[in-house]
């Protein structure tokens, strides 16, 4: 594959083959929590995206221009974790200023951002795989939008789902999870056309 298309295929790719959510289960907390509401899923799903791509991009640089010349890689589970933090709090900031209802709506779940292990989780995948600065950034932006579609289209079922006849041992999380296990076939049906890592 040729290098100025090989971003586009890690975005595809971190969307749809590999989705963070739907392959790895990575950020089932916040997922299966905040998805009862459509308002309340795209707020999280926008926040939880541009945290991803952002902080991939941050972690790349500390552990590449300062954890690797220092030989401090052994640290790099602490410091991105204390990126994370960081940025996620200045994005709570933003959310409070900008809309409060939002910043209401999603409660504890925005601070709980900071510990999602799907954002971890991208930063970590970017060392493991070394990726290039260019290749993380598509790869937080692609793992962040196929998190946000996964939350979107759950909450949108489970509008849904509010009018429908559930069986009443399956009602809540049973259903939920039975929908996410269906979601998660749904995306590997992408798997033969582009897989990363």
């Amino acid at each position: 594959m040729s290098g100025s298309l090989y971003p586009v295929a890690i975005l595809f790719a971190a969307i749809f083959t590999n989705n963070i959510l739907l392959t790895n289960y990575l950020g089932m907390c916040s997922f299966l929590s905040v998805s009862r509401e459509l308002k309340t899923s795209v707020g999280l799903g926008v926040a939880v995206t541009f945290v991803m791509a952002s902080t991939s991009v941050l972690n790349w640089l500390v552990y590449n221009k300062i954890l690797i010349p220092l030989e401090l890689e052994y640290l790099r589970f602490i410091v991105f974790i204390i990126v994370i933090a960081a940025f996620v709090q200045i994005v709570e900031m933003v959310i409070e200023r900008v809309s409060e209802t939002l910043y209401a709506a999603l409660g504890i779940f925005l601070p709980l951002i900071t510990v999602n292990c799907a954002i971890l989780g991208v930063s970590l995948f970017m060392v493991i795989r070394e990726y290039s600065f260019i290749e993380s950034f598509t790869f937080g932006l692609g793992s962040g939008i196929g998190w946000f579609l996964a939350i979107l289209a759950m909450a949108g079922i489970r509008q849904k789902l509010k009018k429908a006849r559930v069986p009443k041992g399956l009602e809540g999380p049973g259903i939920t999870l039975i929908i996410t296990g269906m979601m998660a076939m749904a995306f590997m049906g992408f798997s033969g056309m582009i897989n990363i890592g």
